[in-house]
């Protein structure tokens, strides 16, 4: 009886390996990924199968967009809020800012004003002071929130908002912030802050949905001003961390019409982590004294194609005379690499700016696998010398920019729920520019011969870390 009953479940583990590798081949995003999950499910499914279904999922289901074509609450809000959009939206006939837009399902406007915030002091200073104007309502939403000082300084502003009458709704990743106590979230709530975790595996139907991230950094006053960058909430942030020790980034304060894009954004993550929508602002204000244009474009593992990597390839391909990349993790999928290599081989200035202080053992050993083909091809890769870089910029000739929270990996192309703000101003550019230019100030040129002078021992190492890249 025991032995029959052994062997029935030894068939039933294979039978499921069979299944789940099928399902695998049908679904997984990429062919290195299906390869990956179909051999191990069918040889090793004891290991496999419990792998796969907490961490072999390709899309996250149940999450509900405005922009979707489904008529939900959302949808109707959308169509009328877009109503009060279209005086400023922006027509272009540049077929580059057409394939954004389509990304982002979500127009170009004009008449906004787009601010550089650089580095922590001036960053927070901004936050803060934005939570203390607002009037009506504050959006907060962060990847990780940590209680020490800089998030008890985050939670007081906050608190004081909710006192004075005004709505504040605070969302907060519960991976990245797993370190968050409940005595901090409780001294919120205590205050009338509406509080929650984004729970992307709530409810019985979606608790296998573990390996996805809510990586957004957002906040949005009023409906009139909003934030957007790489900055978390935490001492490191400002380089008091002496593992990190300086902590480079870059923030953006929005103002006009684009903040409406964020707080759909935000809007649309509330949705999924309360079922609640929430009424707010969307009249489209715009600022004489400014024409910045601008496109949000959100991304997720909910979308029916992989927003952030087209938006990274688009943003290449555009490209004539120069492109500079910052990401403090950059393990970008194939057709990235491609593309930056192309674009080197055509003669742009392809620079892309790195961390030399590695804060992910796997990300950084990784690199080294397919460093050699870019820099054979053309690429320039510079490492940042004086501290943690984390912030997450492109520019592209002397035309635009991006700043947002998308890292060049496999995690925030396809794992992560991001958000990017992408600017077609020749303006804007140049400040980037100036800002970029300092930080190559800052950095080392990699060389081919130091990447090849590394041991076998570390080759081999790097090639297996990078096979890990569709998961980290």
């Amino acid at each position: 009886m025991a032995s029959w009953l052994l062997g029935t479940g030894i068939l039933l583990i294979h039978l499921l390996g069979i299944v789940s590798a099928i399902m695998a081949l049908m679904s997984s995003r990429t062919s290195q990924g299906a390869v990956a999950w179909i051999i191990s499910l069918l040889t090793f499914p004891y290991v496999a199968l419990p792998a796969y279904w907490f961490f072999g999922r390709p899309r996250f289901y149940g999450y509900v967009s405005a922009r979707g074509q489904r008529d939900t609450v959302l949808r109707r809000v959308l169509v009328r809020y877009r109503a009060n959009v279209l005086p400023y939206v922006a027509p272009s006939s540049s077929p580059d800012i057409q394939a954004v837009e389509q990304l982002a399902m979500m127009p170009l406007t004009h008449g906004n004003r787009a601010t550089l915030l650089i580095d922590g002091t001036d960053t927070f200073a901004s936050l803060f002071d934005g939570i203390d104007r607002a009037e009506q309502y504050v959006l907060v939403q962060f990847f990780i929130v940590r209680n020490d000082a800089l998030g008890k300084q985050l939670q007081g502003h906050l608190q004081r908002a909710a006192q004075r009458g005004v709505r504040v709704y605070f969302l907060y990743d519960e991976v990245g912030s797993r370190k968050l106590n409940e005595g901090y979230l409780v001294d919120l709530i205590s205050a009338g802050v509406a509080v929650s975790a984004f729970r992307s595996s709530r409810g019985f139907k979606h608790r296998f949905q573990l390996n996805f991230r809510n990586h957004r950094k957002v906040m949005v006053a009023d409906g009139k001003e909003g934030w957007v960058g790489g900055f978390n909430v935490g001492v490191e942030y400002l380089g008091k961390d002496p593992k990190h020790g300086p902590w480079r980034d870059t923030h953006l304060k929005l103002e006009g019409p684009s903040v409406l894009g964020l707080q759909e954004a935000f809007w649309e993550d509330w949705h999924w982590a309360t079922d609640e929508v929430i009424s707010l602002h969307w009249l489209a204000e715009t600022l004489p004294s400014s024409d910045h244009h601008v496109v949000i474009v959100p991304s997720g593992p909910a979308d029916r194609q992989d927003t952030a990597s087209l938006l990274v390839q688009q943003v290449i391909h555009s490209a004539k005379e120069r492109l500079w990349v910052t990401s403090p993790y950059f393990v970008p999928d194939q057709g990235v690499q491609d593309a930056l290599r192309l674009a080197a081989m055509r003669g742009v200035d392809v620079r892309v700016m790195i961390p030399e202080r590695p804060d992910h053992l796997l990300v950084f050993l990784s690199a080294f696998s397919f460093l050699p083909d870019m820099l054979r091809a053309g690429v320039k890769i510079y490492r940042y010398l004086p501290g943690f870089l984390h912030q997450k910029v492109m520019l592209v000739d002397s035309d635009a920019a991006t700043v947002g929270t998308v890292n060049l990996d496999n995690r925030s192309f396809r794992l992560n729920f991001e958000i990017t703000a992408f600017i077609p101003s020749p303006d804007f550019a140049a400040s980037v520019e100036t800002m970029l230019e300092a930080d190559f100030e800052n950095c080392r040129r990699v060389t081919i011969d130091e990447i090849n002078q590394r041991s076998m021992w570390m080759k081999v190492i790097s090639r297996a870390a990078y096979l890990t890249a569709p998961v980290q």
